[in-house]
């Protein structure tokens, strides 16, 4: 499962056609500060913010306001690439607990030799995607491209190098965060 076959560029009409590729977040749009998160969903660093760090930060942090958390793919791997097609194919309500359940379960799918696809269907089919539509998504190369493509504007227009990453307004911190710290970025991102 690697990125080489999804590595030609979309055409930029294709990408705006594809609403699977659009943005997902949570929080009010009018936020004062929207943080954007470029995470691999095999990256253990990123699995550890979401599970420990993202519970806090959605219930102090999005729920009152304050931020905006805008997603953003940032595939380190083939694995990753496919897990991130899976997840925006779902319904945009599934988004957010599909991927909760990607971070919460990425030592049983993400490193499972040989049977990665076998274990990310399992949990596709789990959270309603049918074996038909999850074969359709992998077999979507053009999707990918779009994925990557967005990757690669990451890298250009941000410096995006390593998941993951968060984007603070215009404010760039790579590297895992603390609650507290994030919250500080939080509090010092510069306002537009």
């Amino acid at each position: 499962l690697g990125l080489a076959a999804a590595a030609l560029p979309l055409a930029a009409p294709a990408l705006a056609q594809d609403g699977r590729l659009g943005p997902r977040g949570v929080g009010q749009a009018s936020a004062p500060v929207v943080v954007t998160e470029f995470f691999s969903l095999t990256c253990g660093h990123c699995a550890n913010f979401h599970n420990n760090v993202w519970p806090r930060v959605r219930r102090e942090l999005v729920e009152t306001g304050r931020i905006r958390l805008v997603w953003r793919d940032f595939p380190l791997d083939g694995v990753a690439l496919l897990a991130a097609a899976v997840a925006r194919a779902m319904p945009e309500d599934r988004y957010e607990p599909f991927l909760s359940t990607l971070f919460q379960t990425q030592d049983r799918w993400a490193f499972a030799q040989g049977r990665q696809r076998e274990e990310l269907q399992r949990l596709a089919a789990l959270a309603g995607m049918d074996a038909r539509s999850f074969d359709a998504v992998a077999a979507d190369q053009e999707f990918h491209r779009g994925i990557l493509q967005q990757r690669l504007e990451a890298e250009q227009r941000w410096q995006i190098r390593a998941t993951p990453s968060f984007l603070f307004n215009s404010r760039l911190h790579t590297g895992g965060l603390p609650f507290e710290q994030f919250e500080r970025m939080v509090r010092e991102a510069p306002r537009a």
